[in-house]
């Protein structure tokens, strides 16, 4: 088993840096990109310090953030790299984290957040979703992520009718994404048992979150849940991905969906001791909270 630390530190000096749609408004064409450019140059070398300072604590796994290159496909202020003055140094750091990621096998992928929305009614949401969407293809092509992993969406009333938008939605995509597309469970909405079938069908493996079916529970038991999931992975040759996340209140203090500092090992299944699979860690401590769950698991480091 390897773990995986979700984009952000608390500890390491690594920071990533960002801007508002607002503040770029305030300024000319040639100010927003060059702004970006900026921003864009320090969070591609930010990548790459990340990714050491992962290898460096033995993590396996390393989800970027979405927004790596910010307000890149916002309507009024979106750009591409080729806008950029500083486009031939981004590429060449993008570069070199693909280069040292498959060097030190270190596994990486992009969640993008929840506005993604394949199973929408409305079609300019969709629109946006796959716009957002290629733009998460063309950095995970860039840094060699095999994974963009999204949510189901909402139900709006037809669950199942939901599904078939979501289904009709995907040939739409761009290969760059459909061969990278995973699928979520979540805490409200959808169950492993109500995504599986639509996994199946489009060949999309099922990122098998513990916590949410601890939320949404669907008469699959865990250790059930973990293998009909791994089956998806295995039918595309991958690795099992799954997210491990304690409740902040504990399971008996309130709402459990807020996720805590850090793991409870109790909250690792069982069946999950010994599985080749990578588990992402979904707590608020960061870095810390995967260094401790690796010491409460008695992990060694892995020698890349």
């Amino acid at each position: 088993m390897r773990l995986g630390l979700c984009c952000l530190f608390i500890k390491e000096p690594v920071s990533f840096r960002t801007v508002t749609a607002k503040t770029l408004l305030r300024l000319h064409r040639e100010q927003q990109l060059q702004r970006l450019s900026g921003i864009c140059v320090h969070n591609a070398g930010s990548l790459c310090q990340a990714l050491e300072t992962v290898q460096r604590l033995g993590i396996g796994a390393f989800r970027i953030m979405s927004p790596l290159f910010p307000r890149m496909t916002h309507p009024d202020v979106g750009y591409r790299l080729e806008d950029l003055p500083d486009q031939a140094a981004i590429v060449q750091l993008l570069e070199r984290s693909r280069q040292f990621a498959r060097q030190h096998n270190i596994r990486l992928s992009f969640h993008p957040d929840q506005f993604v929305l394949l199973s929408s009614p409305t079609a300019k949401v969709l629109e946006n979703s796959i716009r957002e969407l290629e733009f998460q293809g063309m950095l995970a092509e860039a840094v060699g992520a095999g994974m963009i992993n999204i949510h189901a969406g909402g139900v709006y009333g037809d669950k199942q009718q939901a599904l078939r938008r979501f289904r009709n939605a995907f040939p739409d995509l761009p290969e760059s994404v459909r061969s990278r597309l995973t699928l979520e469970n979540d805490d409200v909405s959808y169950s492993p048992r109500d995504l599986l079938p639509l996994c199946e069908h489009l060949s999309i493996p099922l990122v098998y979150d513990v916590h949410h079916h601890r939320c949404k529970p669907d008469g699959l038991s865990l250790t059930e849940a973990t293998t009909l999931a791994g089956d998806t992975w295995q039918a595309a040759g991958l690795e099992q991905h799954c997210h491990i996340s304690s409740p902040r209140n504990g399971w008996h203090g309130g709402d459990p969906k807020p996720h805590a500092d850090y793991i409870d090992p109790a909250d690792l299944p069982e069946s999950w001791l010994g599985r080749e699979m990578t588990v992402d860690v979904e707590a608020k401590a960061k870095e810390l909270a995967v260094i401790k769950l690796m010491a409460d698991l008695k992990m060694t480091r892995p020698v890349s």
